[in-house]
């Protein structure tokens, strides 16, 4: 009767502390989350498992925020010795003296494939953004560990698993259909020669997708799919994508998450029409147990490989002009600066010719200047800018100038300066030219010029060279010698070559 009454009553008091906790949870929910969740600073660990464990036993890695949301991780490492079987989330939210604290995890298992000594090596991950590095270290597999059963008291957790499933049937793994595609896309399907248009190969995985699935081996294969995908007849601006991040976006009025492994914009070089074939990318593709257990493995690694539908880009030539083969092609303006626009004769002045717009901009050829004799100009200083985003390549190309004025007077500098281009907008082939005018000042230079680098032919000064015939005076005595060594060079090649 009075092992009742204290079961009862300590029933009692645990409801009256679960009540108040409660209320106390209840009423202070809203305003202390506001208050104090944020403002405690997100903590990132990332924890590794025991230094020793049995042969039937699990290790793991787990990555814990504190007072934060996991929103982005990378990939667990391939340690050599375990195998991994997949990862498993938590979170916890604790109310203490009115003070809300929250842990989100992630929990990567893996599982010993021998007995003996492993080494987990320093690795670094990328959770939400932050990287963090971890220091390895070594983990002792040793023989399977059994359970107690004689031991009641045993800790539940403490228990290997086998103890409480080794006489159950062997889980059933079903494959759940994805709702996932391979995508090459391009935002134009005709162009000129010359003229970019953008290349994204990505992968779409629907918001109503069941299948659990994750990347494999990324790295490896977007090379070998690279190679099949680069057409040889193209200049390639790569974006260089480094992390591959979800974009939500629509198809057909149905919501992807987008993740981009691939974009670039390819210039044709040619006429020659561009086929993109059809690549294909090996995914981890999850078996999921028809039914789940707390303690067991609920899902099975498998592979799939998705692939992508071919796709032709045709190719068209440009209009007929004398500079057909040699223009750029795009959407470009242009500006220019010069130092000083009244000059002197023989002085020389800086002038910047800068292009810029959306294209090719490494394929920018100098403005074409004819010889004149107004000026000497010098082969320009070339400085280009480019920059690749939002599918889009763009940038700046300049020109820098340095000229020597040799006439006075008043020169439009754009009978001098100018570039043809063909413009995407109009269709038609356009020309940007300077609308700097200048003055000049001083006394011609162009004669002074003129006699400073021509000598004059040889027969322009005959009439002024002295041809009366003189004798050999003063070092007579070195004619004959100059005579007897003579003689002696010729007799000695004469007795070699006999004597050879």
């Amino acid at each position: 009767m009075k092992e009742e009454f204290y079961f009862c009553t300590r029933n009692f008091v645990a409801q009256r502390v679960a009540l108040k906790i409660m209320a106390k949870s209840i009423f202070f929910l809203i305003g202390v989350m506001l208050l104090f969740c944020y403002a405690q600073g997100q903590n990132i660990q990332i924890g590794l498992g025991p230094d020793e464990i049995g042969q039937n036993q699990a290790w793991t890695i787990t990555v814990t925020i504190n007072n934060g949301q996991l929103k982005s991780y990378d990939n667990f490492p391939e340690i050599e010795g375990l195998q991994k079987r997949g990862t498993s989330s938590s979170s916890q939210t604790s109310i203490i003296n009115g003070q809300v604290s929250s842990s989100q995890s992630i929990i990567m298992t893996y599982v010993p494939l021998r007995q003996g000594m492993v080494l987990v090596p320093n690795f670094k991950m990328k959770i939400n953004d932050q990287l963090i590095s971890v220091n390895g270290k070594r983990v002792k597999v040793g023989v399977p560990i059994h359970g107690q059963p004689s031991d009641p008291f045993r800790s539940f957790f403490e228990r290997d698993q086998s103890d409480f499933f080794s006489h159950n049937q062997p889980t059933e793994f079903v494959d759940i259909k994805e709702d996932a595609l391979l995508a090459l896309t391009t935002n134009k399907d005709e162009v000129y020669v010359g003229e970019g248009f953008t290349t994204t190969l990505s992968f779409l995985i629907a918001d109503n997708n069941r299948a659990p699935m994750q990347f494999h081996d990324l790295g490896k294969q977007l090379s070998d799919i690279l190679k099949k995908l680069r057409p040889g007849n193209c200049w390639e601006e790569n974006f260089n994508i480094e992390n591959i991040e979800g974009e939500q976006i629509q198809v057909n009025n149905k919501k992807y998450t987008q993740y981009k492994i691939y974009q670039g914009t390819f210039f044709p070089l040619n006429t020659q029409s561009i086929n993109f074939p059809s690549v294909g990318l090996g995914m981890i593709k999850y078996k999921v147990a028809k039914n789940p257990s707390f303690f067991g493995q609920n899902r099975q690694e498998d592979y799939k490989t998705f692939y992508s539908k071919p796709k032709t880009i045709r190719v068209k030539e440009l209009p007929p002009h004398p500079l057909r083969d040699a223009v750029a092609v795009g959407n470009y303006k242009f500006d220019e600066r010069i130092n000083r626009t009244q000059l002197q004769t023989g002085q020389s002045v800086s002038y910047d010719f800068n292009i810029y717009g959306e294209g090719n901009i490494s394929s920018i050829a100098k403005p074409t200047i004819d010889k004149n004799d107004a000026f000497d100009i010098y082969e320009p200083n070339v400085k280009q800018n480019i920059n690749r985003e939002m599918g889009r390549v763009s940038g700046t190309k300049s020109f820098t100038y340095f000229m020597i004025p040799k006439e006075p007077g008043t020169y439009n500098l754009g009978d001098y300066f100018k570039w043809v281009y063909f413009n995407l907008q109009t269709k038609k082939y356009d020309t940007l030219r300077s609308n700097q005018v200048v003055t000049v000042s001083g006394e011609s230079r162009k004669n002074l010029s003129i006699g400073s680098n021509d000598l004059g032919s040889f027969y322009d000064r005959i009439d002024a060279i002295d041809n009366t015939l003189k004798s050999f005076s003063g070092n007579d005595w070195m004619k004959p010698a100059l005579n007897i060594l003579v003689l002696i060079v010729v007799g000695a090649a004469v007795f070699l070559a006999l004597k050879k």
